[in-house]
């Protein structure tokens, strides 16, 4: 009689009797094996699933993959991330206890399947011994400093409301991102979201949102752990500061040492082509993930000394040379910090003005540059509708026709550069209104004026002193503010240009700020702003740029 290989709906019980449903795929040898754990939001019996399912099984373990509490076959209510920490570490240790498994358990998973290993990490389930963390997301006002929900991200919960996915198609997303008040976003779509509402009444880091927060917590994660992501994955982020955050603080040394980060060019679709946008990364830009991923399982679950003990820990795509450099920590420890600094003769406004990008302050006079932002036309971020992938290297060389927008170029470069590493801006600015945004974005402007987005992000002025309280601007008074622009690696040809753009949005990558101090989501007033930026001597506004030595 033929071996059954693959179990259909095998109900798993959590500890309040809530029933979890897994498709379970066993190998073909009898015997004992690792287990490896992957719980999905998106629906168990998804082609991607059962390849991975069988890829797995065929190598010696078994799969599990579950319908999170709420979602497809699974019972319970689904609120993301609220009750994935205790669910994952009941689905690890029913794996363990089946007269199947040896005991030692894996997970893996991308986004939502990603961050929710670290909240089951937390939770300490005795047989976990590894996790492979693709693209995580971040915690709450990591990625969106804006606190409030971004327009794009109701698509994805659109998405994922209910028992199983929706429709996003025939949703007219650009007439739902300009509703406000933010918190009745929801009714734009014509659909109840569950938690939705509930957000806004948490405008700072507060408990609410530390019940699933792990970032500041790796003191107390013990396991080997690999990252993987890419340098134009929206979440991108989180996953250096993961890497960074266990290397610099996990439980033990142990699981210090035994880190792993792979970059490479790529949306938050991994590895799925060398060509993104109009930019052709050529063929080594793809890599045998699964083959990856089966040797870190094997040194963890089986116990296999092979080539990842080999290996250096950080394994990066250097884009602009296209080509993978492996080094032993993040950032590199080859990186030299520099300011570059924002300059002009006043008039920066647009590609067309007089911004200059320098760097040797010394050569720069005191002077300031002005716009006017108007959230009713707020600056774009070029993207799709859906938050299926947010941005990628973008040409925004039509959209600084815009005047409210300072553009800051640097003279054509005489030899390459490598920019590697985390990047971020400091910038003088002031603001005739309470609260405003000011959002910053590094950009590589080719000899023929194709200007590629390389990274960027945005403060909101109300947190400029951190998530925890809000604080309004003094109109007119200059301000000193900290803007991470996340990571990148680009190395810079001879002819191209570094540029940095200043506006004060992102739309709809980042919500709109309304120019008012009023409560966050609630109001549906705008006003429009006068932005001033400060350089020079006195107000050294400037972008500090992760330089590889030579």
């Amino acid at each position: 009689m033929e071996k059954i290989r693959i179990l259909w709906d095998q109900r798993i019980p959590m500890r309040d009797d809530v029933e979890i449903s897994a498709d379970v795929y066993f190998p073909e040898d009898d015997g004992k094996f690792p287990a490896l754990v992957i719980r999905t939001p998106y629906g168990k019996g998804e082609s991607g699933n059962i390849e991975q399912g069988r890829y797995f099984s065929d190598n010696g373990y078994v799969a599990v993959i579950c319908d999170v509490r709420g979602r497809g076959d699974s019972d319970g209510t689904f609120v993301p991330y609220v009750n994935e920490g205790r669910d994952g570490h009941d689905v690890i240790e029913w794996a363990a206890r089946q007269e199947w498994c040896t005991g030692s358990v894996g997970t893996l998973g991308a986004s939502y399947l990603a961050r929710i290993q670290w909240t089951t990490a937390l939770e300490n389930p005795p047989h976990l011994k590894t996790m492979i963390s693709t693209v995580s997301p971040s915690d709450q006002f990591v990625e969106s400093p804006t606190r409030v929900p971004d327009p794009i991200h109701i698509s994805w919960s659109f998405l994922v409301s209910g028992r199983s996915l929706q429709n996003v198609d025939y949703v007219d997303w650009e007439k739902v991102y300009r509703h406000l008040p933010l918190i009745d976003m929801e009714r734009a779509t014509g659909r109840a979201i569950t938690g939705w509402k509930e957000s806004f009444d948490h405008t700072t880091f507060d408990d609410y949102w530390k019940q699933t927060a792990y970032q500041t917590r790796f003191s107390e994660i013990d396991l080997p752990v690999m990252h993987i992501s890419g340098w134009y994955d929206d979440e991108q982020i989180g996953t250096p500061m993961n890497f960074h955050g266990m290397r610099q603080h996990a439980k033990t040394e142990s699981a210090r040492e035994n880190q792993k980060l792979v970059m490479g060019p790529w949306p938050h679709g991994i590895n799925k082509s060398q060509t993104l946008g109009n930019i052709d990364f050529g063929p080594t830009s793809l890599i045998d993930l699964l083959d990856l991923e089966k040797r870190w399982f094997d040194r963890w679950l089986k116990g296999d000394r092979n080539s990842i003990d080999d290996e250096n820990r950080v394994s990066i795509f250097v884009m602009g040379e296209n080509r993978w450099r492996y080094e032993k920590d993040w950032p590199l420890p080859d990186t030299d910090f520099v300011p570059y600094y924002l300059t002009s003769g006043g008039r920066a406004n647009s590609r067309f003005g007089d911004g200059k990008l320098v760097d040797v302050v010394h050569d720069m006079g005191s002077g300031k540059d002005s716009y006017t932002y108007d959230p009713e036309n707020p600056f774009p971020f070029i993207t799709e509708q859906t938050s299926a992938q947010i941005g990628g290297p973008d040409d925004y060389a039509a959209v600084e026709r815009r005047d409210d927008v300072l553009v800051y170029t640097s003279e054509p470069l005489k030899e390459s550069l490598e920019v590697t590493g985390p990047v971020k801006a400091e910038i003088y600015v002031s603001s005739d209104a309470e609260d405003t945004d000011f959002a910053v974005k590094l950009l590589d402007v080719w000899p023929n004026g194709f200007a590629q987005r390389l990274c960027d992000g945005v403060v909101r002025a109300r947190y400029r002193e951190g998530m925890e309280r809000e604080i309004p601007m003094e109109p007119g008074k200059v301000y000193s503010m900290t803007v991470d622009m996340w990571n990148t690696s680009q190395v810079f040809r001879p002819g191209h240009r570094i540029r940095v753009e200043v506006a004060s949005s992102a739309f709809p990558k980042y919500s709109r700020n309304q120019n008012v101090w009023e409560k966050l989501g609630r109001s549906d007033k705008v006003k429009i702003a006068d932005q001033t930026l400060y350089h020079g001597k006195d107000y050294p506004s400037k972008v500090i740029l992760p330089i590889i030595r030579k």
